[in-house]
């Protein structure tokens, strides 16, 4: 990055509006978590192969490690911490916690982004869904029956 250009990056990040001055290479997860001090989105493997750093981008879900600053100019960007309300975590956030889903932390915002992306795209998922909706997301701590088991219960809290 040595030749390259720092250039600027307007962009709104959790409801507010952002300016980045960074390499237009930089990856956006590193600029995430130095730059805004958004640390909930985590690298666990920097090859977008695990979901660790995966937000949401004009409401896709990406992730993070394999986008470039300069992709997301002008763009709405959602991480872990945006999810929630000021006042209260999301019912995923909640459930994962009350139900053990997060473990030692590094796949939890991914899982629960890919969950809260799943509740947009679906009402009422079935079991099918569900897995399939974490399954680009690796965990190395649980056999993922408790992560499964937090998104079931967020969907059967969420339906009462």
């Amino acid at each position: 990055m040595k030749n390259e250009v720092k250039i600027e990056v307007h962009c709104t990040v959790n409801g507010e509006d952002k300016k980045y001055h960074n390499y237009p290479m930089e990856r956006l997860l590193d600029v995430l978590r130095n730059e805004g001090k958004l640390t909930g989105t985590k690298e666990g493997c920097g090859e977008g192969e695990c979901g660790a750093c995966s937000i949401f981008v004009e409401g896709e879900l990406v992730n993070s490690c394999l986008i470039p600053l300069l992709q997301v100019k002008d763009k709405n960007i959602t991480t872990i911490e945006g999810i929630a309300s000021e006042n209260a975590l999301s019912k995923i956030q909640e459930s994962f916690l009350i139900y053990g889903g997060a473990q030692c932390g590094i796949c939890t915002p991914g899982m629960i982004m890919a969950a809260t992306s799943l509740l947009k795209e679906f009402k009422n998922p079935t079991e099918k869904q569900i897995k399939e909706s974490l399954a680009g997301n690796l965990c190395r701590c649980t056999g993922y029956t408790k992560i499964f088991h937090s998104v079931v219960k967020a969907l059967e809290e969420d339906q009462n």
